[in-house]
C-alpha cells in the first residue's frame, strides 16, 4: 500500500466517525467553520457568563448539531445513478440546506415557545404534534448519516413496541401510548429527546472534547508519544510499550478510539514493526491501546459524566469507581506487549530512534499546564467537570501562543506571523471539535428517544423479558448484557451503546444479584455495561478502530480486529471480576492504604492471568502451571470467592492474597528453573 492512500485510508475513517465527509468550495467551507466556531463559542460562554435555562442550552445545542450534520454529510455515501443529487460531496444541494434549517427551528421550537409549552404539557396541540414529529424524523435521518442506521433502526423499533404494545402476544404485550403522549414524552419534554443524555452532551462533554482537540490541534499528540517513546523504547517491546502508554496519556482527554489511533499510530506501528512485531499485531496492539483510551478518567469517551447523572452520584465518584479497573487494564496491555517481545525474541528501540527524554519534556512541557490545571480543578478543588474543563481551556490558549511566539523567534520570523497561526490553531481545535462532538450530540439525543419510551412504562416489560430470558441467573443475565453490548456496539458509539444497555440491563443486574444475596452497586452494573460498549469497537466485522490501525500497519483489518479481540479479554475479565468483587470498584472503601492493597493485588493478578492467556510468563507455560495461575489471577481479583468457598469470615479474606501470590511465585520459580536448565 502505497503512502498516500494509507493516509486517506485513516482521513476516511475519521471523516466517517465526525460526519466531515463533503469537501467543499470555499464559500461553504467558510460557512461551515463559522457555524462550527459559533457552536464552540455558544458552548465556552456557558460556564462564563452565559445563563440560560438548560433545557433551552439542549436545545440550542442539538440545533447547532443537526444543523451542520446537514450541512456536512450527504444523504448517501455512495453515488446512485437514479438519485444522484442525494450523494452530492462537491457542495451542499439545497435539499440539505433546507433540512439543516427545519433541523435547526424544530430543535429550538421549544426555546421560541417555552413558557405556552410548559403550561400545557401533557396536553399538545396539533403544532407542537407536526413539529415534534418532524423533529423526531430528522434527528432520527441525521443520526442515520453520521453513525450508521443502527441506533435509527433500535429507536423505531422501541417506538414501533410502544405503539404496538397491545396487540403484542402477552409476554410482550403492554399498554401501549397514543402519539399525543409519545411526542409530549419524546420531543417536548426533557424525558426523551432532551433528555439526560443531551443535557451532558451540552454542558459537559463538548468541552472535554474541545479540550482535547485543541490539545491535538496544538501539538500535544505527538508530544505524548515522544515522550513515551523517550521513556520506553529501549526496554523490550519499547514501540509497543510507549504505545500502550501515548495512547492512554491521549486518552485523558481525546475520549476516541479512532482519533487516538489516527494520533499515535503513525509514530508507534512503524516502529513496533521496525523491531520485529508482525503487522498485525503492532496494529491489534495499538487497537487495544486506543480503545482502552475510553476506560480512562476524566472522561471515559463521554460516558463518565453520564454515569454521573445515572447512578446520581458526584463525579469523583465515577473517577474513582474507574481508576483501579482503568489502570489494571492498562497494566495488562504492557504484560502483553512484554509477553509478545519475549516469544519473538524482540528487543528495544535502537538508540537513534529513541528521542532525548529531558529534551522531549522540555520542548513540550507546556502541554501539560492544562492537563495539570484540569487535574488540580477537578481532584484537588473539586469544581464542577464544566467549570475545571473551561479554565483547562482557558490555560491552553496562552500556552499556544507561547508555543508559536517562541518557534518564531527561534526560527527569526515575525512575532505577528506567530501570532496570526496561535489564532489559526484555535480556530481549527474549535472546528475540530464541533466536528468531534456531532456524532457525540446526535447519538445522545436519538437514544433519548430509546430512553424516554423505556421511562413511559415498557422498561418494566423489558425487564421482565430479560429476566425471564436469563432465569433468574446472574452469571447468564451477565453474558447477555455482554453480547447484546457488543452486538449492539457494533453499529453504535460507545455513548449510545453504554445508555441503551444501561437503561434497559443495569436496573435488572442489581435486582438479580439482590435475588442471590449478591450486593452489586448500581455503579459496577453501569460500569459493566460501559466496559463492553467499548469492546465492540474492535469487534470483527466492524470494529472501525481495528480499520484505521490495519490501515496504518498494511494488514488485514478482521484478523487485526479478532487479534485486538483477543488482547482484550482481559477487559471483559476486569468487568466481570468488578461485578463480583465492588471492591475493584473501591465500593465503601475510603481508606488509601486499603485502596493501594487492592490496586496492587490487581495489577499482580493482571499479570498472573495474561501469563495465562498468553501461555508464557517467564517462557513457555506447561499445561499443569495453568490451573495455578488462573488460581492466582481469581484470588488475587476476588479473594471473597476464596473465602466464601471454604466459609471463611469474610472479614480475613485478604489473608488469601498470600495463597494468590504463592501460586504465582511458585509458577515464576518452576521457569525460572527451567530457564537455567536450558542455558545449561
Amino acid at each position: 500500500m502505497i503512502p498516500g492512500r494509507k493516509k486517506k485510508s485513516t482521513e476516511e475513517l475519521l471523516k466517517r466517525e465526525s460526519g466531515f465527509v463533503r469537501v467543499l468550495p470555499p464559500f461553504e467551507s467558510h460557512l461551515i467553520a463559522m457555524i462550527a466556531i459559533l457552536w464552540a463559542l455558544f458552548q465556552l460562554s456557558l460556564p462564563c457568563f452565559l445563563i440560560i435555562d438548560s433545557t433551552k442550552e439542549r436545545a440550542i445545542h442539538l440545533a447547532f448539531a443537526i444543523t451542520l450534520l446537514f450541512l456536512v454529510s450527504p444523504c448517501l455515501k455512495k453515488a446512485i445513478k437514479i438519485c444522484s443529487f442525494l450523494s452530492v460531496k462537491d457542495r451542499i444541494p439545497l435539499i440539505d440546506y433546507a433540512l439543516a434549517a427545519a433541523g435547526a427551528l424544530t430543535a429550538l421550537y421549544i426555546v421560541f415557545d417555552y413558557e405556552g409549552i410548559a403550561m400545557r404539557a401533557g396536553a399538545p396541540t396539533a403544532r407542537d404534534l407536526i413539529v415534534g414529529s418532524i423533529l423526531v424524523i430528522l434527528l432520527l435521518e441525521s443520526t442515520r448519516r453520521v453513525i450508521g442506521p443502527a441506533l435509527p433502526v433500535i429507536a423505531l423499533l422501541f417506538t414501533g413496541y410502544a405503539f404496538a404494545g397491545p396487540h403484542m402476544p402477552d409476554i410482550l404485550a403492554f399498554k401501549g401510548v397514543s402519539l399525543s403522549r409519545y411526542l409530549s414524552n419524546i420531543s417536548l419534554s426533557t424525558e426523551g429527546i432532551y433528555g439526560i443524555p443531551l443535557g451532558v452532551s451540552s454542558s459537559i462533554v463538548y468541552l472535554f472534547v474541545l479540550l482535547g482537540a485543541l490539545l491535538n490541534k496544538a501539538g500535544a499528540g505527538s508530544f505524548f508519544t515522544r515522550l513515551a517513546l523517550a521513556f520506553l523504547g529501549r526496554y523490550k517491546g519499547g514501540a509497543a510499550k510507549a504505545a500502550v502508554m501515548a495512547s492512554g496519556a491521549s486518552g485523558l482527554v481525546s475520549g476516541s478510539s479512532i482519533a487516538n489511533i489516527v494520533t499515535t499510530g503513525p509514530f508507534t506501528i512503524p516502529l513496533m514493526k521496525k523491531i520485529g512485531y508482525p503487522a498485525k499485531k503492532a496494529a491489534a496492539i495499538e487497537v487495544a491501546a486506543s480503545t482502552d483510551g475510553q476506560l480512562m478518567p476524566p472522561i471515559m469517551g463521554a460516558a463518565a459524566f453520564i454515569i454521573a447523572e445515572y447512578v446520581n452520584v458526584p463525579y469523583l465518584a465515577v473517577v474513582k469507581a474507574a481508576a483501579i479497573p482503568a489502570l489494571a487494564s492498562y497494566f495488562g496491555l504492557f504484560c502483553i506487549t512484554h509477553i509478545e517481545a519475549s516469544k519473538l525474541g524482540i528487543k528495544g528501540l535502537s538508540p537513534l530512534d529513541i528521542p532525548n527524554f529531558f529534551r522531549t519534556l522540555k520542548d513540550g512541557i507546556h502541554y501539560l499546564i492544562p492537563v495539570g490545571i484540569l487535574l488540580y480543578e477537578l481532584v484537588w478543588l473539586r469544581h464542577s467537570p464544566e467549570l475545571a474543563a473551561f479554565r483547562s481551556i482557558l490555560s491552553l490558549f496562552p500556552v499556544i501562543f507561547y508555543q508559536e511566539i517562541k518557534k518564531a523567534l527561534q526560527e527569526r520570523k515575525g512575532v505577528k506571523k506567530a501570532v496570526v497561526n496561535s489564532l489559526r490553531i484555535i480556530m481549527e481545535g474549535f472546528i475540530q471539535g464541533s466536528r468531534n462532538m456531532m456524532a457525540v450530540a446526535l447519538a445522545c439525543a436519538c437514544a433519548g428517544i430509546i430512553v424516554g419510551v423505556v421511562n413511559m412504562g415498557i422498561g418494566g416489560m423489558i425487564a421482565y423479558v430479560v429476566e425471564y430470558l436469563s432465569g433468574g441467573n446472574i452469571f447468564l443475565l451477565l453474558l447477555i448484557t455482554a453480547v447484546a453490548s457488543l452486538m449492539i456496539g457494533m453499529g453504535l458509539p460507545t455513548t449510545a451503546t453504554y445508555i441503551v444497555m444501561a437503561s434497559l440491563t443495569a436496573p435488572i443486574i442489581v435486582q438479580v444479584g439482590g435475588l442471590y444475596d449478591l450486593v452489586i452497586p448500581l455503579m459496577a452494573a453501569h460500569l459493566f455495561c460501559f466496559y463492553f460498549g467499548i469492546l465492540a469497537d474492535d469487534t470483527p466485522p466492524v470494529g472501525l478502530a481495528a480499520y484505521a490501525a490495519s490501515a496504518i500497519a498494511e494488514s488485514e483489518p478482521i484478523p487485526t480486529g479478532i487479534q485486538g479481540f483477543l488482547y482484550d479479554i482481559r477487559t471483559s475479565c476486569i468487568a466481570f471480576m468488578f461485578v463480583f468483587n465492588p471492591d475493584l470498584i473501591l465500593h465503601g472503601i475510603n481508606s488509601w492504604p486499603h485502596a493501594l492493597l487492592i490496586f496492587a493485588m490487581a495489577l499482580v493478578g493482571m499479570s498472573a492471568f495474561e501469563c495465562f492467556a498468553q501461555g508464557w510468563g517467564l517462557t513457555r507455560n506447561r499445561w499443569y502451571e495453568l490451573p495455578f495461575l488462573l488460581g492466582a489471577a481469581l484470588i488475587l481479583f476476588h479473594p471473597g470467592a476464596v473465602a466464601s468457598f471454604l466459609q471463611v469470615d469474610m472479614t480475613l479474606k485478604y489473608w488469601f492474597y498470600s495463597l494468590g501470590l504463592f501460586l504465582y511465585g511458585l509458577v515464576l520459580l518452576s521457569q525460572k528453573v527451567r530457564l537455567k536448565k536450558c542455558k545449561r
